[in-house]
């Protein structure tokens, strides 16, 4: 999905007319719902002149020129995608472009950057086109056996090498090359050996229909891939401030070799914003530097997932995945490295009834504990993501412990969003729809908010639990992928019962004639063709049980059904949590504004469970009502 479209040559009069920036803005709103920033605005102004009329210049006038393209599953967009026929091959050629306003920049680390005048850490720019390169080429099949037909390079049109020089000290590749204004004569001849300028502006035209209309992949999902990224290479794509905060791990370890110095690095994200794919990168990468790593979350379920995927086959590599309380008691630096991936989930202390007598005595703060354990402690969170009673883990209370434990804190914001579709408003939608976030916008219908063309996630709403569960498994039987259903903790959780053999589940989930079970306890016996509840999410048998917050968190898969139980009512234009209406013995105790904070984090959780779609469906009649006009 691009913004605009044309050929370099009506683009460039537009440009010059200082019409091209202004209709960019009104697309912008128009398509994807944003409201773009004047600094945006005034780079579209600034670089996409300078840019056409080099293309022009090259004799390329006809090439067809996609601004502002949407990457598939994902928010991020390219600046410039230049569409044509390869001259030797006289295949259709796509070549990616990163325009950057810098006049100097300087390398921070191998790929990471201090730009002058600019505000926080950025990824070298031939990293960054090459990223996009390589996850279109990972998510396009028509791709996979056209290894000469995308190319990708940044130019950085206000910058004198001389002033960028340390940037060149940098691979080169189809992927990935670097520009400035003094290399546009180069830069020309790089366009004219990719791009045929004497194929025509029909040509140019069908590169252009070609690359809009691939088809692309879903979003590889996490397991599918964190065996080979662990125990043999690099998999996982990561794109701008994932990279970032890679790149910022492994300097802090170095860092820390070299000089003894003590780095904890924070990344903050929302749902599906790649948190735990720079974990398992980081992982796979330290472990096979030999460094001294784990994974740690607060998440049973998560943890035995992973030792059960990740791990396949490898003792070694299942030992690498651990509980935020395994380190109570430990000597400190015992590790290089911890990763504790869901850091929201990190608690007052680890202590409980297993823990020996002589933890006990030694245990302190379990934030403590994490930072004390390695050398680089490094936190993933989302602070909207707590929905515990007790759950600490944000940025305040790391960055206060980190402080007083004389640690440096490196910080990074992730703003991608690869789960729900890549949608770039679903995330919005949704804290608006609960009111978090400090957020003080108000409610918005679905189609009010998203454009048009954002397409990256179906959502619904759904009149009954019957319907509800129609729905999701009529998008699993149409478009493949995994279905679940999930509801608010507002039914009783019974004990199995029957005898060893004929063992079942209790179908406590009861609205009107509908009944389903809650998936398996986590600490129950064993029960025929009903998957162990760590593994509800991902077990093939986990559809026919409605899965509760504490087996989906952390989690994602294709297509979610969620039901709004009575804990949580839509009264007078405004949300209104009942503590009758819950049955999670937990958040019951919780006090009112806690109990309302962890109520609404708990849906949030479930609505972002979905990576292709999401219907939703509420017991209560002036709920269900406001969730049909929200999701129209």
């Amino acid at each position: 999905m691009a913004l605009i479209r044309g050929s370099a040559s009506d683009l460039l009069i537009e440009a010059r007319a200082g019409h091209l920036h202004t209709r960019l803005r009104e697309r912008a709103g128009y398509v994807i719902g944003t409201r773009t920033g004047i600094g945006e605005v005034n780079s579209w102004q600034r670089s996409l002149p300078i840019l056409l009329q080099l293309v022009v210049d090259a004799g390329l006038e006809e090439t067809e020129v996609l601004l502002e393209h949407q990457l598939p599953h994902s928010r991020q967009r390219i600046d410039v995608v230049l569409c044509g026929v390869h001259p030797r091959t006289a295949e259709s050629c796509f070549v990616f472009v990163e325009l950057k306003q810098w006049s100097k920049a300087e390398l921070y680390l191998a790929e990471v950057l201090n730009v002058p005048g600019m505000p926080g850490r950025h990824l070298h720019p031939v990293e960054q086109v090459r990223g996009y390169c390589q996850y279109v080429a990972d998510h396009t099949p028509a791709l996979v056996e056209r290894s000469r037909a995308l190319h990708g390079f940044a130019y950085l049109h206000n910058a004198r090498r001389a002033d960028v020089a340390s940037l060149f000290d940098h691979r080169v590749d189809d992927y990935g090359r670097l520009f400035t204004m003094d290399d546009n004569a180069k830069l020309a001849d790089h366009l004219r050996s990719l791009l045929d300028p004497n194929a025509g502006r029909s040509a140019g035209l069908a590169a252009g229909d070609e690359f809009l209309n691939f088809e692309h992949r879903p979003t590889k999902p996490l397991l599918t891939l964190a065996a080979q990224e662990i125990q043999e290479r690099e998999q996982f794509v990561l794109l701008d401030e994932q990279k970032v905060a890679y790149e910022l791990v492994l300097n802090a370890v170095e860092r820390s070799r070299a000089a003894h110095t003590r780095t904890i690095v924070v990344v903050e994200g929302g749902p599906g914003s790649g948190k735990s794919v720079i974990a398992l990168s980081l992982l796979g990468e330290l472990a096979r530097r030999g460094q001294a790593v784990h994974h740690a979350t607060g998440s049973k379920a998560f943890t035995q997932t992973m030792r059960k995927y990740a791990g396949r086959g490898n003792q070694r590599v299942k030992g690498l995945f651990k509980y935020f309380n395994s380190y109570v008691g430990s000597h400190p630096r015992e590790l290089d490295v911890v990763i504790c991936d869901e850091a929201h989930r990190i608690r007052e202390n680890g202590i409980n009834r297993f823990t020996k007598k002589e933890q006990r005595e030694r245990a302190g703060r379990q934030i403590d504990e994490l930072i004390n354990i390695a050398n680089v402690p490094v936190f993933l969170l989302d602070e909207n993501q707590i929905v515990r009673p007790g759950e600490m883990g944000s940025l305040t209370e790391i960055t206060a412990a980190a402080e007083a434990l004389g640690c440096e804190v490196e910080v990074v914001r992730l703003r991608d969003q690869m789960r729900c579709g890549g949608s770039v408003w679903y995330d919005t939608w949704v804290a608006r729809l609960l009111g978090l976030g400090g957020t003080a916008e108000q409610p918005i219908p679905w189609s009010k908010l998203a454009g048009p063309l954002d397409q990256g996630i179906t959502l619904a709403s759904a009149s009954s639990p019957e319907s509800l569960e129609a729905w999701v498994l009529g998008q699993q039987a149409a478009h493949g992928g995994v279905a679940r259903l999930t509801a608010g903790y507002c039914w009783r959780w019974s004990d199995p019962v029957g005898d060893e053999g004929e063992r079942r589940l209790v179908d406590d989930v009861r609205i009107g004639s509908w009944e389903r079970p809650w998936n398996a306890k986590s600490e129950g016996k064993r029960i025929p063709d009903v998957p162990e509840s760590d593994y509800w999410a991902t077990d093939t048998r986990g559809f026919g049980q409605v899965g509760c917050i504490y087996t989906a968190q952390g989690f994602e898969y294709d297509w979610s059904g969620v039901i709004f139980g009575p804990d949580l009512v839509r009264r007078d234009g405004m949300w209104t949590p009942d503590r009758s209406g819950s049955k999670d013995p937990l958040v019951k105790r919780a006090d009112d504004p806690r109990f309302t904070a962890l109520v609404k984090n708990t849906y949030k959780v479930l609505l972002t469970r979905g990576m292709r779609g999401t219907a939703v469906y509420s017991t209560d009649p002036e709920t269900q009502a406001f969730l049909e006009e929200m999701t129209s």
